[in-house]
């Protein structure tokens, strides 16, 4: 894609490429990195300002959506192919999950931790660079923007909620609470102190400004949203099949997939008893609080953390890279890691920019009164980095053929929290967990995941705790339940706190995060499920001439897209693998 192609050049008839080609210039006009990309692929846009920031106003929600719309009616008008080809099964896939989310007031209405919008405008300034006086100008341009953005997402918060839309007070209290904790922590004021002394003054100025909107944006929700939030946590069935679909990428039976993660917090207790008696006596419970309190596994400061996610992922990397799996090329391979303030307990990764000028980021945010477990977090750091999301997203950004939607723009959680999750267990049966403790700690995130389902199901659908759960022992949590035969905000609090370790503060960040986020949570071990029945499938196709390394990386060149064209791509894959 080099630009628009001029009406005499122009084929009579548009493929889906062209299609792919309008939908971005269409979304450049609000989306930031779909006008980053537009640049870097020579794309006029037209006469409009390229966002700074997440534009949020109630028109830029209509613009994204009209051409989400647009897009789809010109890939319906095509001609389909007999067995379609890539771009176009993932590009309608997608499109129509955007449409329906808008049609069903989820977009709009959006406030969860990490979730809502007003998280991106405040990671914004974690992707920034700050290496030329000009790169701190631009940081000020965006500080100063900060309350623009804000106005305009109460804005559009306002004409959801007059359209019937508007979440729970739980999320809107919880946003408000989250907007004034940056504040009183000192995000804004601590990036100033980093501009360079000759532009200090002029970044403190925009950095004020910033903090005064982000407060006034807690104003504005408590006051004005919160008067007209709903009561009930709980989005229903309809809502929830809505989310479901469009965060997976596919159609799943909730109902099977509830009983499913009930039997996978079984089948991962067992495991867990039984590495943790490889680590030593007393089962699951003690030999965690052993491994907890062991000075030898706990990192307290930043520059240790740091060092110990360099060292970590870049070993990884030397014992997959060519014989496992086909890593990106230096200097692509291995990921930034960065300690953030954002939000306290998490570990998350931030993609480069589509110029690859800035590179991948795993970000760790870790309580200094609570430190970090090298035993928990190696599974958490092949999660965010390698072989999870930092390499399953840089394989696509330098994937030879794919259109630069697919490498740049296109995002399906049940696809890149699958693949990422599959990974950890991945990462365990290659023999880079080869200590007992470690692996202990994949089967205690896996726990967590499976923990998920039951809470988000539970929680939304009303769904009810099965009568037997609290003859359950260690990582199963059936004690945490007590006599509970429904679920309730505390019930979930206590059993994740249970399963996971997690402290209470971590916990009910989680569950806030399940509750304002709806079918998110099934992402993961759903989307685990399906990678790994693609691999075996195609080992199954490939028979005597299996080789994993070059399916994995093959699967991985496909790019992002939802579960259902991984499940048909995944199967043609493995074909013309077996036949080749």
């Amino acid at each position: 894609m080099t630009g628009p192609t001029p009406d005499h050049d122009r084929p009579a008839a548009p493929d889906v490429a062209d299609v792919a080609d309008r939908y971005i210039v269409a979304l450049a006009r609000t989306d930031v990195a779909a006008a980053d990309l537009a640049r870097r692929e020579g794309i006029v846009v037209g006469d409009e300002t390229s966002p700074v920031l997440p534009a949020l106003s109630p028109d830029a929600f209509d613009d994204r959506s009209d051409a989400a719309r647009a897009a789809l009616a010109a890939l319906a008008a095509l001609p389909r192919r007999g067995d379609d080809d890539t771009l176009a099964l993932v590009l309608r896939e997608r499109l129509q999950a955007e449409v329906d989310l808008v049609d069903g007031g989820f977009t709009e209405s959006l406030l969860a931790p990490l979730a809502t919008p007003v998280d991106a405008v405040r990671a914004t300034f974690d992707q920034l660079p700050t290496e030329t006086d000009d790169d701190w100008r631009h940081v000020a341009d965006a500080l100063r923007r900060v309350g623009g953005a804000h106005d305009d997402y109460v804005d559009t918060l306002l004409r959801s909620a007059g359209r019937g839309h508007v979440v729970s007070r739980r999320q809107v209290s919880g946003v408000a609470a989250r907007c004034r904790r940056w504040v009183d922590d000192g995000f804004y004021a601590s990036l100033a102190g980093r501009a360079p002394a000759a532009l200090r003054p002029v970044v403190t100025e925009a950095a004020d400004a910033a903090a005064r909107a982000t407060s006034r944006l807690a104003d504005d929700l408590e006051q004005r949203l919160l008067p007209l939030a709903g009561g009930s946590d709980a989005v229903g069935r309809e809502r929830y099949e809505l989310t479901a679909r469009a965060f997976l990428g596919t159609t799943v039976d909730l109902d099977e997939t509830y009983a499913w993660g009930w039997s996978e917090l079984d089948r991962i207790a067992a495991e867990a008893e039984q590495v943790a008696a490889q680590v030593g006596p007393g089962g699951f419970a003690s030999v965690a609080a052993r491994l907890d309190s062991d000075p030898a596994t706990r990192m307290d400061t930043g520059e240790q953390i740091e060092r110990w996610l360099r060292e970590r992922m870049a070993g990884v990397a030397e014992t997959l890279d060519g014989r496992l799996l086909d890593l990106p090329p230096h200097p692509l391979r291995l990921p930034e890691c960065r300690m953030s303030t954002a939000a306290s307990g998490v570990m998350y990764y931030a993609e480069p920019d589509p110029g690859l000028t800035r590179p991948g980021r795993v970000w760790w945010t870790v309580d200094p009164a609570v430190g970090a477990r090298t035993w928990r977090e190696a599974t958490t750091a092949h999660h965010e980095g390698v072989p999870g999301h930092h390499t399953q997203i840089v394989t696509a950004m330098t994937a030879p053929g794919l259109h630069p939607w697919q490498r740049h723009l296109c995002h399906v959680h049940g696809h890149a929290e699958g693949w990422a999750h599959w990974a950890e267990a991945w990462c365990a049966e290659v023999g880079l967990l080869d200590e007992p403790a470690e692996r202990l700690g994949m089967l205690v995130g896996q726990a967590w995941r499976a923990s998920r389902i039951v809470i988000d199901m539970g929680l939304h659908l009303g769904l009810p705790i099965p009568a037997d759960r609290r003859h359950r022992t260690g990582l199963a949590a059936g004690a945490a339940l007590g006599d509970a035969t429904a679920w309730s905000y505390d019930v979930a609090v206590e059993f994740l706190t249970a399963v996971t370790g997690l402290g209470p503060q971590m916990a009910r960040f989680e569950v806030d995060r399940y509750l304002g986020w709806p079918a998110q949570a099934l992402a993961f071990r759903v989307g685990a499920r399906e990678v790994e029945s693609v691999r075996r499938l195609a080992r199954h196709e490939a028979g005597g001439a299996w080789d994993e390394r070059r399916f994995l990386t093959a699967l991985l060149r496909l790019g992002p897209m939802g579960l259902g064209p991984l499940r048909e791509l995944g199967s043609r894959l493995a074909r013309e693998q077996a036949a080749g």
